[in-house]
């Protein structure tokens, strides 16, 4: 078996600072530190909208210039002047619009990326978040649909540039113009817009409260699909579409609520700019056959009049729905990167954790006061309810704290060690371990370090032990088959044994399985039963099951029933075993 280096395809990305979080920090600041994270980017963008803005201001200027110097005088060069004045003004303002765009949104997706890889690694700290319960798929919705709602912050520090100074150049024309037509339209519109903006103001609180209500029926409907073999098995199809089914009735009821205040605000801005521009086109009608103004004088007024409505519609409306988005998405983020973890972590490191495993007194859940002292090596089978079962892998993989009482390895507290050691001490491989995309042998080889001697070695062994060598033969392209997103181009048996051999080839002194084969049959039960005491030989393995090809191979057999010790010995002397729950109800603690 020909090991490749373990390598992810990816671009990447364009750095940007860091953007400052701290338990004092609010929505509002985040947000503001959001807008100007990629200034790198985002400032050369608004220049270049500067650029944009201003050009399209001066098309009704030029086209105005033109009609009173060359067609009114019949000047034929001086037509050909303006056109080509013309050509020029529409090729910046392309090259603009077209360059700046896509800088603001490189720093925007540079921005992106940086607050989604924060969001994600803080769901994933080992120490856990404190506070009320998050489902998975509440999580998902933050990383990534409020992620990208902040990120869009990013276009005010591009956009709103470009408008502003497009409203200010708009200005300056038209007062050397004519400075009451000036007047008008610089204090007229902006005075409707805000007007018109402050009675937006419910548009955007029902916008929060509509984005609120549609992450809780996408993480509804996350966890829905992600347990739905749990729900169908045990016969709740019904009651989850129902609950599915409300989440989902309250988000639409909520998304056309505010659909229909949009589209009412949106009609009044258009209204009433309309009305504007047609109550400025009469007046500056009225002055030019007045004599006040010149026909090309005229066309400039009535067309940047037109033209300035939509930069300041722009700030009143664009820049608002997004400001308003960008908080409430990062009052959600920060819900998790505020959040403080559950557990501490110590910072023992290196090899001060060795010896038997020990269990001092332990109480956590149903586990009350409970003493264990394990060998250093072999195979131990535990037989416990799903609660105790869950309790005990909740504590051993360090997802939540003991009441009481202590785990100990040797004469070190495993709350101690360093998440690293901790990991290479005691591995906690879940019910239901999830697989990345890539080959069999990238999910096999990710456990092992790439610079490690013995890695080929180990991981032929550890396949070996997971019978993952019946799975190789019967996939086309053996360990270099793709197991596809989250192992689903995979049968649950072989998703289970190829998750197993990782865990085996990550070679940790302590290894603790929960119902490791429960999705293969028994003649595979009994090969990976009695492969695996072979290949753990040097290592205590921790396997909770009541499968009886495990405790048949187990050195000895531990009964918990009501989180107490009921039997120590082998399993043909064990008392009658309690039932174990189904599976996949411990914690599922990927460690």
């Amino acid at each position: 078996m020909k090991l490749r280096p373990l390598t992810f395809d990816r671009a990447e990305p364009v750095p940007t600072p860091p953007i400052p979080v701290d338990a004092d920090t609010t929505a509002r600041q985040l947000t503001v530190r959001t807008i100007f994270a990629a200034r790198r980017m985002t400032l050369p963008a608004a220049v270049l909208m500067i650029g944009h803005q201003v050009g399209e201001a001066l098309v009704p200027v030029v086209m105005g210039s033109a009609i009173d110097r060359a067609i009114a005088t019949q000047d034929g060069t001086q037509l050909v002047l303006w056109l080509v004045a013309l050509g020029a003004v529409f090729a910046m303002l392309t090259f603009s619009f077209r360059i700046g765009s896509r800088i603001g949104l490189l720093g925007m997706q540079a921005v992106q990326h940086q607050l989604r890889t924060r969001v994600t690694d803080r769901i994933l700290d080992p120490r856990g978040m404190a506070g009320p319960p998050r489902l998975p798929g509440v999580s998902l919705s933050i990383a990534t649909s409020d992620v990208q709602r902040l990120a869009m912050a990013s276009a005010i520090g591009v956009y709103p540039i470009g408008q502003i100074a497009a409203v200010v150049f708009t200005g300056i024309v038209l007062l050397t113009i004519s400075w009451p037509l000036g007047v008008a339209v610089l204090l007229g519109a902006p005075t409707i817009l805000w007007i018109l903006d402050r009675a937006g103001g419910s548009l955007r609180a029902r916008s929060e409260h509509q984005q609120e209500m549609a992450a809780r029926a996408a993480g509804t409907a996350t966890d829905l699909v992600t347990g739905f073999r749990v729900v169908k098995g045990i016969g709740a199809e019904r009651v989850a579409a129902r609950r599915y089914g409300a989440a989902s009735r309250r988000a639409l009821s909520g998304v056309l609520a505010a659909s229909r205040s949009e589209g009412v605000y949106l009609g009044a801005i258009e209204s009433v700019s309309g009305l504007f521009v047609v109550a400025i086109g009469v007046a500056a009608g009225l002055m030019a056959v007045g004599g006040g103004l010149a026909v090309g004088q005229l066309i400039t007024v009535v067309g940047l009049t037109q033209f300035v409505m939509g930069p300041l519609g722009a700030l009143g409306t664009n820049a608002g729905s997004v400001w308003a988005a960008a908080v409430a998405s990062a009052r959600r983020i920060l819900t998790v990167l505020q959040a403080p973890p559950s557990i501490t972590i110590g910072t023992t490191t290196g090899d001060a954790a060795s010896g038997p495993l020990r269990l001092d007194a332990l109480t956590h859940g149903p586990v009350r006061d409970l003493d264990l002292d394990l060998p250093a090596t072999g195979l131990v089978a535990v037989v416990a309810d799903a609660p105790t079962t869950a309790a005990l892998v909740g504590v051993l993989s360090r997802s939540a704290p003991p009441e009481s009482g202590s785990v100990r390895i040797g004469d070190t507290d495993l709350f101690d060690l360093d998440e690293d050691t901790a990991i290479a001490t005691v591995r906690v491989a879940p019910h239901h371990a999830a697989l990345f995309e890539g080959s069999v042998l990238d999910n096999i080889a990710a456990a092992v370090d790439p610079d490690a001697a013995d890695r080929e070695s180990r991981i032929t062994r550890a396949v070996f032990a997971a019978a993952c060598d019946d799975v190789v033969e019967a996939l086309p392209d053996g360990l270099e088959t793709s197991v596809g997103e989250a192992g689903r181009l995979l049968s649950g048996g072989q998703r289970q044994r190829v998750a197993l051999a990782r865990a085996i080839a990550a070679d940790s002194s302590v290894l603790v399985l929960v119902d490791p084969t429960t999705a293969v049959d028994s003649v595979t039960e009994a090969n990976v039963a009695e492969r695996l005491a072979r290949a753990r030989a040097g290592g205590l393995t921790l396997v909770f099951t009541d499968a009886p090809a495990h405790l048949s191979a187990a050195d000895e057999v531990i009964v918990l029933a009501g989180g107490r010790l009921v039997h120590r010995g082998t399993a043909d002397d064990a008392p009658a075993l309690p039932p174990a729950g189904p599976a996949g109800t411990p914690v599922e603690a990927a460690r």
